[in-house]
């Protein structure tokens, strides 16, 4: 068994542990020897009023692959009896699992500063999966760990209406249709891709890097370039550099992820907070940027890192940051984060997917 799924059973004591505690007077070493004896208990959940939940579906969570050809080429029932047969087996982990290990990593720094509060991560199981699959996926997450206990299962049917009721800040599928109807009902929410080579992410540290226009800021800037050039929008950049761009859809899971943050930040740990954001965006910094960081400003947000590329490719910034998640509208920076092991999540909004669809190809990584 893993460390990882080790993590709810007790430890058996060493000798030299056990000699120790008999030779000992002072009770708190009796105390700590017990402690080690008892199973740990899963950290108590927060309400959902005081959380940031964060809905994942399962073809994001685990790498089901070879189960959706099941599904695709022999229909439900195989599909479902082939889950049954199989649930004592753990799924492969998925691109959206080292952000949730990572998420809760942050919880637990969190618990430690702030022994009362609720104001913590909460991860979701949104699956449009049959009931009795759910037994799997619960030995899964199981195996490995993970304090996930609200599942939403909805047997064929789409999990989209189910969000707002689980008072969802970020939803990840694998479901570019499902992605879209959540944005259209005003829920943060992008598509993930497997990176295509492996990648070592932090263990501490939660990053998340987000593309700005038509991402944290609307596409109003972007049609002005799809339709009238580069030299129109860095003149009407500089003339409204003072006035904010609109939200787009991602601009409250960053407002989110702040939140927490500053919680960090009262504690006089800025400088080793474990969430770290990033925007890296295709704008110009001299020609464009200012507005861009103005908006945040105005928001009352802001980002521990801007990246100005100046139409330069994302990848190998991207690389170098290794983030635990990237959001982007365009295909082609998703797909060139996808090349040098980056994790990312396209945001089908705005101008752009008229000239891009995001339709995620489940490949085994080699």
């Amino acid at each position: 068994m893993s460390d990882i799924a080790a993590d709810n059973k007790s430890v058996a004591p060493s000798d030299k542990e056990m000699a120790s505690v008999v030779h000992s007077d002072d009770p708190k070493d009796a105390k700590a020897f017990y402690d080690k004896l008892a199973p740990k208990k899963k950290p108590r959940l927060p309400k959902p009023q005081n959380a940031v939940t964060i809905a994942v579906s399962s073809r994001t969570l685990f790498n089901m692959v070879e189960e959706r050809k099941i599904y695709v080429e022999l229909g439900v029932e195989k599909y479902v009896q082939y889950q049954q047969d199989h649930e004592t087996e753990p799924l492969k982990t998925g691109p959206a699992f080292p952000f949730v290990k990572a998420v809760e990593e942050v919880n637990n720094q969190l618990r430690e500063l702030y022994p009362d509060s609720e104001e913590l991560f909460d991860i979701v199981l949104m699956t449009n999966n049959h009931a009795q699959v759910g037994v799997r996926l619960i030995n899964s997450i199981n195996h490995y760990g993970l304090n996930i206990e609200r599942f939403c299962l909805t047997g064929g049917k789409s999990p989209i209406g189910y969000l707002k009721a689980y008072l969802t800040n970020l939803y990840l599928s694998a479901d570019s249709e499902k992605v879209q109807e959540a944005i259209e009902e005003g829920i943060a929410a992008a598509t993930m891709f497997i990176a295509r080579k492996d990648t070592v992410l932090s263990e501490k540290q939660l990053r998340v890097a987000f593309d700005g226009d038509a991402v944290l800021f609307s596409d109003e800037s972007e049609q002005i370039v799809k339709e009238h050039g580069l030299d129109t929008f860095f003149e009407h950049e500089k003339t409204n550099e003072n006035l904010p761009l609109a939200q787009g859809p991602l601009k409250c899971f960053l407002e989110a992820l702040g939140k927490l943050q500053r919680k960090f930040h009262a504690k006089d740990a800025r400088l080793n907070c474990p969430i770290r954001t990033y925007l890296v965006t295709a704008r110009s910094a001299a020609s464009s940027g200012a507005r861009a960081l103005k908006t945040l400003r105005s928001w009352g947000l802001e980002v521990d890192e801007a990246l100005f590329l100046a139409g330069a490719p994302k990848g190998p910034i991207l690389e170098k940051i290794r983030p635990h998640l990237f959001f982007d509208d365009q295909m082609f920076h998703i797909e060139g984060a996808q090349d040098l092991g980056t994790i990312a999540a396209h945001v089908p909004y705005g101008i752009g997917q008229k000239y891009n669809k995001s339709t995620p190809k489940e490949t085994v990584k080699k």
